[in-house]
């Protein structure tokens, strides 16, 4: 089995997110290792003082039990284009550390910033976070993403985004896409015009 990971967005001393990156780590934690013993991501995680001001990310590895803690410096990557890449038999449904397969995608987004995962004719998630698409008044979520993220639930808890199927022909439909994760939110998300989408 493969060690799993958990990022954690750090700003100004604050760990964001944390009762979504719980149930993650608890649902991961028992059905890809059977660990039923509950560990407290709130009691174990201390943000060191020299990471107490600005943008970090907290990275958790963890197989079954937590195997190391690091704070990142982190800044957001820029992504103006998408190139949309098939794959029909990736499977992501865990926060692999072994990311071998998605860096073998990204390695095909040609001049484009970042990839599209398209599986099956739908459209899952880009390389490091989960896809959203604006129709002019709402923002929609396929719900076919290879690993659903913990932003993702918060806006769909906070129903700030709606989940519906999106194919590949379905792009049409909407003016822009934005990428989501941990870090990635609405307020600082790459939004990509998607005529920046290429096939």
């Amino acid at each position: 089995m493969y060690p799993l990971f958990e990022t954690l967005k750090v700003k100004d001393g604050v760990i964001c997110n944390l009762e979504f990156h719980q149930k993650r780590f608890d649902f991961a934690r028992k059905n890809y290792f059977g660990s039923p013993e509950p560990v407290s991501l709130k009691e174990i995680l201390a943000v060191p003082q020299d990471c107490k001001k600005g943008l970090f990310r907290c990275r958790v590895t963890y197989s079954p039990e937590i195997t190391n803690i690091e704070f990142i410096p982190h800044a957001i990557r820029k992504v103006n284009s998408l190139k949309l890449v098939t794959d029909n038999d990736i499977e992501y449904c865990f926060k692999y550390s072994d990311r071998e397969k998605l860096n073998i995608l990204f390695q095909k987004r040609e001049n484009c910033d970042d990839i599209l995962i398209v599986k099956n004719g739908f459209i899952t998630d880009s390389f490091t976070a989960n896809s959203i698409f604006f129709d002019g008044k709402d923002w929609w979520t396929p719900n076919t993403p290879l690993l659903p993220g913990t932003q993702r639930a918060k806006l769909i808890t906070e129903n700030k985004i709606k989940v519906c199927t999106i194919t590949v022909q379905d792009l049409a439909k909407y003016s822009q896409a934005g990428l989501i994760n941990a870090i990635q939110n609405f307020e600082n998300m790459p939004v990509i015009n998607i005529e920046n989408i290429g096939f």
